[in-house]
């Protein structure tokens, strides 16, 4: 069994204490009474997450956590002593512990900080780190391409926009003049890889790119249609921050959105705004 991530078990063995859990090998792990449910027997296979409690000792938990082995997170700082912090990792009762040795910049508790975690080598407990540049990297073969889909993470903000991790692998940039939408660190998005240079840096966009992105725009707008009572305050003459501030969009691809939605006789536009027709 893999400490530190999620993973399929197999009920072994019974007891007062919990389940018994095994992976077909020698070891076992124990899932606590409180996160067993009352009809499990042996045999019985269960997904668990893997980690030390607070006592040192290797247990299983049902809880999902907010992170795993070999992924980057963004995680709040819950408390701090002499030797490191603690964050706030989805379980409850343990905490993810970040060394003094593994912190880089400020560490304050009740703020977020982004983390990378692994097992720890001699404890062979989870451990978080912030100085995570040794693990994510631009180098071939990149594991993505232009057009792709990809999970995005926002690490840093720079003068010219912010930095962020993609599928856990890739460092990439989202430039401040392709935001539509406020954006903060530690939060997780979607985005679509817009560009691969040579020297392998990699610029995302939070929008879908060419008739995908008006596609997905047409669905945005409608939504907003019917959030807002099939009436929006915003036309083709509206001020591009105030298209951008309503809609999360530039003012060029709600003027594209918005066009298929007039040809298709779904809108009108008003001195206003626009307004669904019944």
């Amino acid at each position: 069994m893999k400490t530190g991530e999620i993973q399929k078990l197999t009920v072994s063995r019974i007891s007062d204490f919990g389940l018994y859990l095994t992976d077909g090998g020698e070891g076992e792990v124990l899932l606590p009474n409180r996160f067993a449910k009352l009809d499990m027997k042996e045999g019985d296979e269960v997904e668990v997450f893997v980690y030390h409690d607070s006592e040192d000792r290797l247990v299983a938990s049902t809880e999902t956590p907010y992170i795993t082995v070999g992924k980057v997170a963004a995680l709040k700082v819950v408390d701090k002593s002499v030797h490191g912090a603690f964050l706030d990792w989805g379980l409850s009762g343990k905490h993810l512990f970040l060394p003094n040795r593994n912190q880089q910049g400020a560490v304050v508790a009740g703020q977020l900080t982004v983390v990378y975690m692994y097992v720890d080598d001699r404890t062979g407990r989870c451990v978080a780190t912030n100085k995570i540049k040794p693990f994510i990297y631009n180098e071939e073969p990149l594991t993505v391409k232009v057009g792709d889909e990809v999970d995005v993470l926002v690490a840093s903000e720079m003068p010219i926009g912010y930095r962020v991790v993609i599928n856990n692998r890739h460092w990439a940039m989202i430039y401040k003049n392709q935001l539509f939408r406020p954006i903060h660190i530690g939060d997780r998005c979607r985005g679509w890889v817009r560009k691969i240079t040579e020297d392998m840096r990699i610029d995302v966009s939070l929008q879908q790119q060419g008739l995908a992105e008006v596609e997905s725009s047409v669905v945005r707008l409608e939504a907003l249609l019917t959030e807002h009572g099939g009436v929006l305050p915003i036309n083709d003459k509206s001020d591009p921050k105030d298209v951008s501030r309503l809609t999360g969009m530039s003012k060029k691809v709600f003027k594209r959105a918005l066009g298929m939605l007039l040809s298709k006789q779904k809108v009108r536009q008003t001195e206003h705004g626009i307004e669904r027709i019944k």
